[in-house]
């Protein structure tokens, strides 16, 4: 019964997760490492201009996000592994990679959807 009242709430959770939307402004972050020895994530890891990763204010690291950008409605989804933006209006800072696969150059308009979870979040160790 046990089991079976997890699976439940498992499920109920995933539906809210899913359902979870937020809009707003997407900018491009290139993050320096004044020390020359690559730059970190929030979660530990060292960022990858070339990967499909983001910065959000506050969802939990690992958390996969599709990113639609309202101007031409290309989509990617990106995992959260590092902090920001810190810029009012701005609900997520793409990695080079990410945006350009949804086609955008400096800023915007874009609806993020919360699909899952990897479990790849953050440096092994």
């Amino acid at each position: 019964m046990l089991r079976k009242s997890i699976l439940v709430a498992f499920m109920l959770f995933a539906v809210a997760l899913s359902a979870h939307a937020e809009s707003g402004f997407a900018s491009v972050y290139r993050p320096t490492d004044p020390d020359g020895g690559g730059p970190l994530a929030a979660n530990g890891e060292h960022i990858d201009t070339d990967a499909l990763t983001a910065a959000h204010k506050s969802l939990p690291f690992g958390t996969l996000v599709r990113v639609t950008n309202k101007h031409n409605g290309h989509n990617a989804v990106v995992r959260i592994n590092d902090r920001g933006p810190f810029v009012k209006g701005r609900i997520i800072d793409l990695t080079p990679a990410g945006a350009r696969a949804i086609g955008m150059d400096g800023l915007a308009p874009v609806d993020l959807t919360i699909i899952g979870h990897s479990s790849s979040s953050g440096p092994a160790g």
